[in-house]
């Protein structure tokens, strides 16, 4: 894989050999009620998915005949030529506090809206919080779950590392059984913490990737982003193994005014802009003036 071809992928690795037991322990079901620990990770897991859980425009035709979906963010969708290949492997990258965890909330409240299924999967923050972060900016996401349209899973980076051979081996049955049509995790980074050696976490990391392109759901991740380049992910993988990378960045002008923008840096099948614009994040999402310029 060299930095000169984004669509290069890692050699696939093998099984990671990590003990699978113990997967569960300390969070709870998507319900609130029970342990999850202590039946394997297929009931555990599958418990988050049950019912009832408490600047330029576009001419011309798509250039393949793949089905195309909004990702529901007002500006950004017209700088996207007829919109991100259906079933495509998305990353957000972004420093803190540019708004990767609400790209990810109105992705999946967009297609929630229109009567479609999702799963939200959490690695740093409680199912609590992200129906309130959800919530605070209009998308009812305690509705969608009680109604059984919505999974939210939280889990601790740690089991989720311990117990990755499980979850690649289930999460496509669960996907398909629980009929998502969109998936976000947030973040991939906290995942990728937890191995210290490169070549480990680059295999771990593309199993997973390769899992989720087999669960037939449009996936968004989110990633930190390296504190030497705002364009790449903070270990330089993630970016390689996706379809789509949105970067969301502070820019600051010769003034020192900060604003914060976003530029699509690659879709895989689709034509888009590759300008930069700024953005904002508002009480009801993010918002990019696709007519405006940074400064």
């Amino acid at each position: 894989m060299s930095a000169d071809d984004p669509d290069d992928s890692p050699e696939e690795g093998g099984d990671d050999g990590f003990d699978e037991e113990g997967f569960g322990a300390g969070f709870e079901p998507a319900d609130g009620e029970g342990d999850l620990g202590g039946e394997g990770f297929g009931d555990d897991f599958a418990a988050a998915f049950e019912g009832g859980m408490s600047g330029e425009e576009f001419d011309g035709e798509p250039d393949t005949a793949i089905p195309r979906i909004d990702v529901g963010v007002e500006g950004l969708d017209r700088m996207i030529h007829g919109g991100v290949p259906d079933r495509s492997l998305m990353v957000v990258i972004g420093a803190a506090g540019t708004g990767k965890t609400t790209f990810g909330l109105q992705f999946l409240g967009h297609a929630l809206e229109q009567g479609e299924k999702a799963i939200f999967i959490t690695l740093e923050e409680s199912r609590e919080a992200v129906i309130d972060a959800a919530t605070e900016k209009g998308w009812p996401f305690d509705e969608y779950a009680d109604d059984g349209r919505l999974a939210i899973v939280d889990l601790d980076p740690i089991e989720m590392a311990n117990s990755l051979t499980s979850i690649r081996g289930e999460l496509p049955r669960l996907v398909e059984e629980f009929g998502a049509s969109r998936l976000v995790l947030d973040s991939v980074s906290l995942l990728e913490m937890m191995y210290d050696d490169q070549a480990d976490r680059r295999t771990e990391v593309y199993d997973f990737t390769r899992s989720l392109k087999e669960a037939g759901v449009t996936t968004m991740l989110t990633s930190e982003a390296s504190e030497d380049n705002a364009y790449a992910s903070r270990h330089g993988i993630i970016e390689y193994l996706t379809d789509a990378v949105f970067v969301l960045q502070y820019v600051r002008s010769e003034f020192r005014e900060t604003r914060l923008a976003v530029e699509i840096q690659k879709i895989r099948n689709a034509n888009h802009s590759r300008e930069t614009k700024p953005y904002e994040i508002t009480g009801e999402g993010i918002s990019v003036y696709q007519q405006a310029n940074i400064f």
